[in-house]
C-alpha cells in the first residue's frame, strides 16, 4: 500500500522491523536486533531537471511504471507553469501492451498529486486512441482527497488532459519528421489505434490525420509509408481530391479494376485494407482543404473532353445498356457506361450516399443487419466480351453473358456470389 500510493513523496517512510532470531547452516542461533527500514523510494524522477537525468534513468523509470522489460520508443518530460501547474513524463512504448484492444483496459498514465499516487485510470488523463501511452502526471492544483466523482468534471484535470494530448501528438510529429524509421515502427505497432482518434477527437482531428500512413499505388508495395501531406505534394495542379480505395487486403486493393483509369492517367490512389478503415474514412472527409474520395463511388470527375466522349459512347450503346438492365433486373440499381475501366469488362460501384459494398460485407460478418444496397454495374463497351454481348441475338446466351459479367464484377470487388452453382453453369455454357 505504501509503495503504491506514497513511493515518491519527498520524505522517507519507515517501518519497524521487530527483532528476530536467525540460524546459520550449523544450527547456531544469532539474535538480529529490531530496526527501522525505509519502505518508499522518496525520490520522484520527474521532479528533477531534465539536464540532470540520464537516458538510463529515464529508461529504468519507464520499466518501473509500465512493467515493461523493453526500453521505450520515445518520451517527453515537461513542466507546465501558469494558471495550472503540473509536470508530465510521458512514454511511447516500443511494443503494444497485451490488453491494447481489450474494452476494459484501464491502466495508463498515473496521476499524482504532490507526489502522492491518486489513480491510473487511462480514460481520465488520455483519450482512448492514446491508451498505449505510459508515464506520470503530477499536479499541485488538485486536492489530495480528490475523488473519482470530482474528477469526472474537473477543469484542472481537463486542462492537464488537453495539454498532455497535445504533447504526445507533438512528440509523434517530431518523430515522423526527424526519425522516419522509428515512426514506421510506431505506426506498425499502434497505427490502428491512432486511427480511432479521427472520430474521437475533433479538436485534434487535422493533426491526427497528418500522422496517418497508407499504402499507395506510388508507394513501396504494401508498406504503409505515405502520408496525406505526401499525397498532396505529388498531386497535379488540376486535381482537387485525394483518391482512395478500401478492400479486404492490399492485394485485392491493388488489383481492383476501379484503379485502371487512375493508372492510365498516373493519378495516385491510397490503398486501405484495415477493418477500421471504413469507419476512419466516414469521419475523415477532408484534409488540408482537399476532400477525400472513394474510387468505388459512382461519380468521378473527368475533363470536359472525356465527359463529352462518354455521353456520345453511352448513346451508341444505349440498346446494350437497356438490355443488360432488363436481364439483371433487381440485382442492380442501374447499368451505365464506365469512365474508370480500361482493361476489365465491368465493375460494381455504389451511389455517393450509399453504404459501400465492402462495409456491407463487414457488417454482415459481424452479425449486424446491413442495409440492402443494389450496386450500379458499370461496363466497358470496348471490351471484347461486351462487344460479343452487343452482337448476341440469342436471348438465353445473352442472359448467360450478363450474369457472368455481374458475377465477375462482384468477385473482383471482393464479394461473394449469391448462387455460385448458377454462375459456374452459365460460364460452362459460354465456354462450351
Amino acid at each position: 500500500m505504501i509503495r503504491k500510493y506514497s513511493d515518491h513523496i519527498n520524505f522517507p517512510v519507515q517501518m519497524w522491523v521487530p527483532p528476530k532470531t536467525e540460524k546459520d547452516d550449523e544450527g547456531n542461533e544469532t539474535q538480529v536486533p529490531g530496526r527501522w527500514e525505509m519502505v518508499n523510494d522518496a525520490n520522484a524522477l520527474w521532479t528533477r531537471p531534465k539536464s540532470e537525468i540520464s537516458e538510463e534513468e529515464y529508461t529504468e523509470f519507464y520499466k518501473h511504471v509500465s512493467h515493461d522489460w523493453e526500453p521505450p520508443l520515445a518520451w517527453a518530460h515537461n513542466k507546465v507553469e501558469g494558471k495550472v501547474e503540473y509536470t508530465s513524463l510521458l512514454y511511447i512504448p516500443k511494443r503494444a501492451p497485451f490488453d491494447l484492444f481489450e474494452p476494459e483496459q484501464s491502466h495508463g498514465v498515473k496521476l499524482y498529486v504532490k507526489r502522492v499516487f491518486i489513480m491510473d485510470d487511462a480514460d481520465k488523463l488520455m483519450p482512448r486512441y492514446l491508451r498505449f501511452v505510459r508515464g506520470v502526471i503530477d499536479s499541485a492544483d488538485l486536492p489530495l482527497n480528490v475523488s473519482r466523482e470530482i474528477l469526472q468534471s474537473n477543469r484542472v484535470l481537463d486542462t492537464i488532459r488537453s495539454g498532455s494530448v497535445k504533447r504526445v501528438l507533438s512528440l509523434l510529429e517530431q518523430m515522423a519528421k526527424n526519425e522516419a524509421e522509428k515512426f514506421a515502427g510506431f505506426w506498425n505497432t499502434f497505427g490502428r489505434v491512432l486511427k480511432e482518434g479521427v472520430g474521437e477527437d475533433f479538436g485534434n482531428k487535422e493533426r491526427i490525420a497528418g500522422l496517418l500512413r497508407f499504402a499507395s499505388t506510388k508507394g513501396e508495395g504494401s508498406d504503409e509509408t505515405v502520408s496525406l501531406a505526401d499525397y498532396i505534394e505529388r498531386m497535379p495542379d488540376d486535381q482537387d481530391e485525394i483518391y482512395y480505395i478500401i478492400a479486404d487486403s492490399y492485394q485485392a486493393a491493388i488489383a481492383s479494376p476501379h484503379l485502371e483509369i487512375f493508372r492510365k492517367k498516373g493519378i495516385e490512389v491510397l490503398l486501405l485494407s484495415d477493418r477500421v478503415d471504413e469507419w476512419l474514412m466516414a469521419h475523415l472527409t477532408e484534409f488540408d482543404g482537399k476532400s477525400l474520395k472513394s474510387v468505388t463511388k459512382a461519380t468521378l470527375d473527368v475533363d470536359e473532353e472525356e465527359e463529352k466522349e462518354s455521353e456520345e459512347e453511352k448513346a451508341e450503346h444505349e440498346k446494350l445498356i437497356k438490355r443488360l438492365k432488363e436481364t439483371l433486373g433487381d440485382q442492380v440499381d442501374d447499368v451505365r457506361r464506365s469512365r474508370r475501366l480500361v482493361d476489365s469488362p465491368a465493375c460494381l460501384v455504389t451511389g455517393e450516399d450509399q453504404v459501400s459494398l465492402h462495409l456491407q460485407r463487414l457488417l454482415e460478418q459481424a452479425g449486424q443487419e446491413a442495409p440492402r444496397v443494389r450496386p450500379i454495374l458499370e461496363i466497358n463497351p470496348d471490351h471484347r466480351l461486351l462487344q460479343q454481348a452487343e452482337n448476341e441475338s440469342d436471348d438465353e446466351r445473352f442472359a448467360d453473358i450478363a450474369h457472368v459479367l455481374f458475377g465477375q464484377a462482384a468477385l473482383a470487388e471482393g464479394g461473394k456470389l449469391a448462387d455460385s452453382a448458377d454462375f459456374v453453369s452459365r460460364l460452362n455454357r459460354l465456354l462450351g
